[in-house]
C-alpha cells in the first residue's frame, strides 16, 4: 500500500508511535527531501535504514508510476520535510496514480501547520478554509484576496517570511485595515511567536523583520446585512437584462438571505 506519514513540524517529540513503527519496518521511503528523513530516522533513533528515494515538485510525475507499481507488492511510506504529504507539499499526484491503479492508499495522522494555528488563533474553528501559499506576485496576489474579501469563514495561508509584510497590507487593503489578523510563527519550535491583532498593525511588527515558518489566520467576513428595498433593486436589474422574475428572485434570495417570496411579491408591486 502507500502510506502517507505526517512528520513533525518543528519538534521531534510531536512524532507519532505509529510513524517511528513504520520507519522501522518499511523498505521504501519516498521523501521530499532523503536528507531530512535521514536526520528524521536519527533523531527518532531508528536504527533500520529503508531505500531513499527522492519525491519532489519536480520529479513526482515522472516517478510516480515507478512509485505505484512497488507500491502494489511492498508498503511505499511518503514522507514531506514536515506535516503531511499532500497539503502543500508533494504527493497529490502519487495519490492520485496509486487510486487509479487500484492500490490502496492510507495515512499516519500526526502533526498540521494549518490545525494548529488555527487552534492557537482565537479566531473562529467551525468553518474555515485553507488557501496554502498566498501568490508571490503582487498582482496574483491582490486578485486573490480580492476575491476572497466577502469570505465568511475563516482563512488559512502560507507566507514565507520575506513577503509577510507585503502580504499583511495586501490583507489590510482588500480585507479592511480593521480585520483581525493572527501570525504564528516557528510553531511547536523553541522561539514560537503567535501575534493577535488587526491587519494594519501587524503591517507594522511585520515591517520590522520577521524569521521562521509563517502561518497567516485570518477572521471572515462580517455578515453582510441587505435590506428589502436593495434586494428588490437588484431583483429589477436581472429581469431589465432579461431574467424571469421567479429566477430573478430566487437568485437574489440565495445570495442574500432574503425571503424569496418576498423579494418576488415585492418586486411584482414595483413593476
Amino acid at each position: 500500500m502507500l502510506i502517507l506519514a505526517a512528520t513533525p513540524i518543528g519538534n521531534l517529540g510531536d512524532a507519532t508511535r505509529r510513524l517511528v513503527a513504520a520507519l522501522g519496518a518499511v523498505e521504501l521511503v519516498a521523501a521530499e527531501d532523503t536528507r531530512v528523513a535521514q536526520r528524521l530516522l536519527q533523531g527518532l533513533g531508528v536504527e533500520h535504514r529503508p531505500r531513499l528515494v527522492a519525491l519532489h515538485d519536480h520529479n513526482e510525475r515522472e516517478r510516480s508510476g515507478e512509485l505505484v507499481a512497488l507500491a502494489a507488492s511492498v508498503d511505499v511510506l511518503v514522507l514531506s520535510d514536515a506535516g503531511m504529504p499532500t497539503v502543500s507539499d508533494p504527493g497529490y499526484h502519487l495519490v492520485q496514480a496509486a487510486i487509479a491503479a487500484g492500490v490502496t492508499v492510507t495515512a499516519l495522522p500526526g502533526p498540521s501547520a494549518v490545525l494548529t494555528a488555527l487552534a492557537v488563533s482565537g479566531l473562529p474553528t467551525d468553518r474555515f478554509a485553507f488557501e496554502g501559499f498566498l501568490p508571490r506576485k503582487e498582482g496574483e496576489r491582490g486578485k486573490l484576496l480580492a476575491s476572497l474579501a466577502d469570505e465568511r469563514r475563516t482563512l488559512v495561508f502560507f507566507e514565507s517570511p520575506n513577503r509577510l509584510a507585503a502580504s499583511l497590507a495586501d490583507i489590510a487593503a482588500h480585507f479592511g485595515a480593521g480585520r483581525r489578523v493572527v501570525v504564528a510563527r516557528e510553531l511547536t519550535k523553541l522561539h514560537e511567536e503567535v501575534r493577535r491583532g488587526t491587519a494594519a498593525e501587524l503591517v507594522a511588527w511585520a515591517e520590522g523583520g520577521v524569521r521562521g515558518e509563517i502561518v497567516i489566520v485570518t477572521e471572515g467576513a462580517a455578515e453582510k446585512v441587505v435590506s428589502l428595498d436593495s434586494g428588490v433593486t437588484r431583483v429589477l436589474e436581472l429581469v431589465a437584462a432579461g431574467t424571469r422574475l421567479k429566477d430573478a428572485a430566487a437568485e437574489v434570495a440565495g445570495a442574500t438571505g432574503l425571503s424569496r417570496r418576498e423579494l418576488y411579491e415585492a418586486a411584482l408591486r414595483a413593476r
